[in-house]
């Protein structure tokens, strides 16, 4: 009776140190890519790059906004992956409001079931105040994308999410004194744009090491190219870049029928069978 009581409470210890131990790893990993982005927000605002004009405001919604986005990164980023879905830069109305990549409103809450509280920057647009999850209006690019993610997986995000995650090149973004928002590819100091590039080559390159990553498919030509060179210049050969068309509605491919042919576009990949039930 001793023997067999002793033998229960061994395999009950085990299990809970096998538990322990793979919550253990989950958060090693989210770690890491939080890890990894803090240090590519520390180059990008603490080094000797200066942005100019256009640039009058810089957000930085991986510091206002953390508490969404480490929620986001614990939730669908705590096991390595299969493929990256890159974008270019935070969207005005999308990752700007709340810290997510393509992060539109009512899929930040709905789809991917998260809440939080997002803090106001120091510095910002009187017309382009954050609004968090109260931000009325919704950011197209990412309200295409996250139905592509929805329909994909039945609705279900952590299927999405099992092998592929969602992130930006470029976490910062860039507003105009008329409030226009800027990207990367629009800055006009070519110094700037080097510097830029090659700390943020890194930084992807880091992040796809990190997780493991197979195909990165880029969304928009622009992060293709960046993805590539990124690859290239830091010696991953083993990876594979491709890309989708930009859900963005000045993307004039884009707006007609864009989940149905990205869909189609990921099944002449190969990769489909990633984002469903198994």
């Amino acid at each position: 009776m001793s023997a067999s009581r002793s033998s229960t409470g061994m395999k009950r210890k085990s299990t809970s140190t096998i538990d322990d131990e793979r919550q253990n790893s989950e958060n090693d990993i989210a770690e890491g890519v939080l890890n990894i982005e803090k240090q590519l927000i520390h180059e990008l605002t603490n080094s000797n790059i200066t942005y100019e004009f256009p640039v009058e405001y810089v957000y930085n919604p991986l510091d206002y906004a953390f508490e969404l986005h480490s929620k986001y990164v614990y939730k669908y980023c705590n096991s390595k992956k299969k493929i990256l879905f890159l974008g270019m830069n935070p969207g005005p109305w999308g990752m700007v409001q709340c810290g997510i990549p393509f992060g539109e409103v009512k899929a930040v809450k709905g789809f991917l079931n998260i809440e939080g509280k997002v803090n106001q920057p120091e510095k910002f647009h009187k017309d382009r105040p954050i609004k968090g999850l109260d931000c009325p209006r919704s950011e197209i690019s990412g309200k295409r994308l996250w139905e592509l993610a929805s329909q994909l997986s039945d609705g279900k995000a952590a299927d999405f999410f099992k092998h592929a995650y969602v992130h930006n090149y470029f976490p910062l973004a860039f507003v105009s004194k008329t409030a226009t928002n800027i990207t990367p590819a629009e800055l006009k100091n070519k110094t700037t744009i080097e510097k830029l590039n090659s700390i943020c080559d890194k930084s992807l390159s880091d992040i796809v090491k990190h997780l493991g990553i197979e195909t990165v498919i880029a969304i928009g030509k622009f992060a293709e190219t960046r993805a590539e060179k990124a690859l290239k210049s830091n010696r991953i050969f083993t990876v594979k870049v491709t890309s989708i068309s930009h859900p963005s509605p000045r993307n004039p491919a884009s707006n007609k029928n864009w989940v149905e042919n990205t869909t189609k576009k990921l099944k002449d990949l190969g990769v489909l069978h990633y984002f469903t039930s198994e």
